[in-house]
């Protein structure tokens, strides 16, 4: 018997599926991008976040009347 790998199965598998909230203006900027790139917006989403984690990003949140 073949074994036979099948590569976007196996990296369906490596990702969680999570539900986010996010502004409708944010979505749009992603799909655009993602449409000239011609890939799944949400999978923009992911390499944004996975070059963030990979780079070691922080966000800097300054909060009003914080010290």
């Amino acid at each position: 018997m073949r074994f036979e790998w099948d590569a976007a199965k196996a990296a369906s598998k490596l990702k969680k599926p999570v539900t986010m909230r996010l502004s409708e203006d944010v979505v749009a900027y992603f799909k655009d991008m993602a449409a000239e790139a011609g890939i799944p917006y949400q999978s923009l989403i992911n390499l944004y976040l996975r070059d963030c984690l990979a780079r070691n990003r922080r966000v800097q949140i300054r909060w009003p009347g914080a010290a």
